[in-house]
Order: structure tokens, then C-alpha cells, then sequence
């Protein structure tokens, strides 16, 4: 039986940098998640979206950071165990078990890194919709350029629906955004450019229906509280209403959570021994879910999982620039 010091659920960045903090302390580290590769939401939803809360990057596009962290992560020759999926998790004396779709791991600690869990996008519920999927319709954005000199039409009131608006502007022959609200959810700064932008703001208004040939021609829009619509020529519609998640398999293996995250302790751990957590997934007094707030926590709880593991190990190694001179020579 192959036992890890640490086994990471969740390969987004955060759990990348945990993984490669874990290498810098130079642990048995693997890393599982049920994606087909790294980089979690970013890679799967939002590899042209452009982050802004990095430190040291007044801004770097998702893929980019996926690729440097991979790159980083090439430093340490870590197991990785990619479209798994973690489905039960078991305690033993001096261990633990995770069982996947594919078999079973062991580990001295695990550190949860899962982002918001396993998600789906919330879908357009009109008639038809389901027809127009990846015909006009989309959830994700992939490439930037497949909506060059087209009319795109963007459903949402969030931070990504406004990104996606603004970094299409320059691309797309016509972008409109679709809110029910009169204000939007997103960054003020954000919202300031949005508004001075070429962008239609179509607001309060949702989306009651859409229709073509067998691809997206025409979408439909209905004022709130109100009988008037209208109707926008669209070669794409992109939905952007979020993700739903679901903490249920959490719960079954006995890890307290609140409706939609984890609750962790300051050092990280959470209700069960020996199991950590790190960025979307935890909550505690005062929680700020972004990536630069979860790259923090990543050492915390490779750290302390550590120490869990060994006492003798020290919960402040000390700087990175103590360990890389041992590490390369």
C-alpha cells in the first residue's frame, strides 16, 4: 500500500500552488481532480477571461496562470490522477482512504481545494434552448475569436458576464448585456467601464426566448413586470446565470459545512483529523473567496497538515528562499 503525505482534491490554482508549496517541503504529494487537466473552473469555463486580483499582475489571462502554475509545479515530481473523481472518504489508524471512480488512494492528510464543488451551469430555462447548445448557445467560453465580427449577446449580471462583455467590445461586431436588475453584481470599477462602453445595456430585461434555423438567429427579451419585449438579432447567446454545486458527498463523510462551503478553523483544518482546506471551499468569520485570498491559505494548510503528520515539524518553516538553494543543488 503506497501511502502519500499529502493528497490534494482539486486541481484549480489553489490547489496547484498547495501542491507546489508541498513539494517546496519536500512531501510525497499527489494531486486528484475529475477534470481531464489542471486549472479547475479556469481551465474548463474561463481560459480567456482575464484575472485581476493576482499580486504582481495588473492583469493575466486564466490560461496564462494555469500554464505558469503548471510550469511551477514542474519543480517537483508530484503524482497527478486527472479525471477522477472523489466519491468516499474513510479513516484509519495512521491513514486515510479516498476512493474515486477509478480505485483507491492513501494519505497521511488531505488538503480540500474544490473550489465551489462539482458544478453545473445554471441553464436557460426557455422553450428550445436545449436545441441551440453549441449551436448559438453557449455556457463557456473557449476561444474569444469564435465570436469575431458576430452579434453577441450576453445574459448575466455578474463579474464574468461584464468581463466577457468588455473583452469582446473590440472583437465582436455588436455586444449586448442582458440583466434583470437595473444595477449588476460586478466590481464598481468594472461596472464604470461597462457603462462607458459601446456595449447595449439592456436592463431590467430577461431572456424569454430564442429561435433560428438550426443556429441562433434571434433572441427574445421581456421588460421585468411588464408585457413589452423585443427582439435582438444574435449570432451567439452567451448564459452566464452562474453554477450550481452540491456539499452533499462532504456531509456523507462526516465534514461540517454550512449550504455552500466548508468550515475551517485558522489553521485550516476542518472538522474531520488529518483533512484541511483551502480557498472557495472554506468559510470562516470574514472570508474573502478569491484566488489571491486562497493561494494564502494554501501554505496555512499544507503547514498544519504537516504538523498533524509530524509534530516535530514546524508550522513556520521559514521563506522560500531557504529552501530552493537545498532543492536545486
Amino acid at each position: 500500500m503506497d501511502i502519500f503525505d499529502i493528497t490534494i482534491v482539486g486541481a484549480g490554482p489553489v490547489g496547484m500552488f498547495a501542491a507546489f508549496y508541498a513539494g517546496i517541503r519536500q512531501r510525497k504529494t499527489k494531486l486528484i481532480d475529475s477534470l481531464p487537466q489542471l486549472g479547475g473552473q479556469l481551465t474548463a469555463l474561463y481560459p480567456e477571461k482575464n484575472i485581476y486580483d493576482i499580486p504582481g499582475f495588473p492583469v493575466v489571462k486564466a490560461a496564462d496562470l494555469i500554464g505558469n502554475l503548471e510550469k511551477q509545479l514542474q519543480t517537483f515530481p508530484h503524482t497527478y490522477c486527472l479525471e477522477e473523481e472523489v466519491i468516499d472518504l474513510k479513516q484509519h489508524d495512521g491513514y486515510l482512504e479516498l476512493t474515486t471512480n477509478k480505485g483507491a488512494h492513501y494519505t497521511k492528510a488531505v488538503i480540500l481545494a474544490i473550489g465551489n464543488g462539482s458544478f453545473q451551469p445554471r441553464r436557460l430555462q426557455v422553450d428550445n434552448s436545449d436545441v441551440f447548445e453549441n449551436r448559438g448557445i453557449d455556457y463557456y467560453v473557449n476561444d474569444l475569436m469564435k465570436y469575431a465580427g458576430k452579434k453577441v449577446v450576453i445574459a448575466g449580471g455578474g463579474d464574468s458576464a461584464i468581463d466577457w462583455a468588455l473583452m469582446l467590445e473590440p472583437i465582436a461586431e455588436k455586444v449586448s448585456i442582458v440583466h434583470r436588475r437595473d444595477q449588476f453584481r460586478g466590481h464598481e470599477h468594472s461596472v464604470e467601464k461597462l457603462k462607458d462602453s459601446t456595449i447595449d445595456i439592456l436592463t431590467p430585461y430577461i431572456v424569454t426566448g430564442v429561435s433560428g434555423d438550426r443556429e441562433l438567429t434571434t433572441v427574445t427579451l421581456q421588460k421585468v413586470r411588464s408585457d413589452e419585449t423585443m427582439k435582438l438579432a444574435a449570432d451567439h447567446l452567451i448564459v452566464n446565470y452562474g453554477f450550481t454545486s452540491s456539499l452533499d458527498h462532504l456531509k456523507n463523510w462526516g465534514v461540517e459545512c454550512t449550504r455552500q462551503a466548508v468550515l475551517v478553523n485558522s489553521d485550516m483544518s476542518t472538522s474531520i483529523p488529518g483533512v484541511y482546506a483551502c480557498g472557495d471551499i472554506t468559510t470562516y468569520d470574514g472570508k474573502v473567496k478569491l484566488i489571491a485570498t486562497g493561494s494564502g491559505e494554501a501554505p496555512t494548510a499544507v503547514n498544519n497538515a504537516l504538523h498533524y503528520i509530524d509534530p516535530e515539524a514546524r508550522r513556520q518553516p521559514g521563506h522560500s528562499t531557504s529552501f530552493f538553494p537545498k532543492i536545486q543543488g
